[in-house]
């Protein structure tokens, strides 16, 4: 999956979950998420790296959508 279908996807499960949400509110959840799973990666990021940057790209994607 690229990192804009992540991205969209992310957004449209919280929209999906949460029905009062708009798709800012949706994107905004969406960055929450996508930081701490980056936050998580960085403790061993010499093993993750190529990890770390979909992540990054997906984080891109999402600061951008609209």
């Amino acid at each position: 999956m690229t990192p804009k279908e992540k991205a969209k996807e992310l957004i449209l499960k919280n929209l999906r979950v949460n029905h009062g949400f708009n798709v800012h509110i949706a994107r905004q959840c969406a960055l929450i998420a996508v930081n701490e799973v980056i936050e998580a990666l960085h403790e061993h990021h010499w093993q993750n790296r190529l990890i770390i940057d979909y992540w990054e790209e997906v984080k891109h994607e999402l600061e951008n959508y609209g």
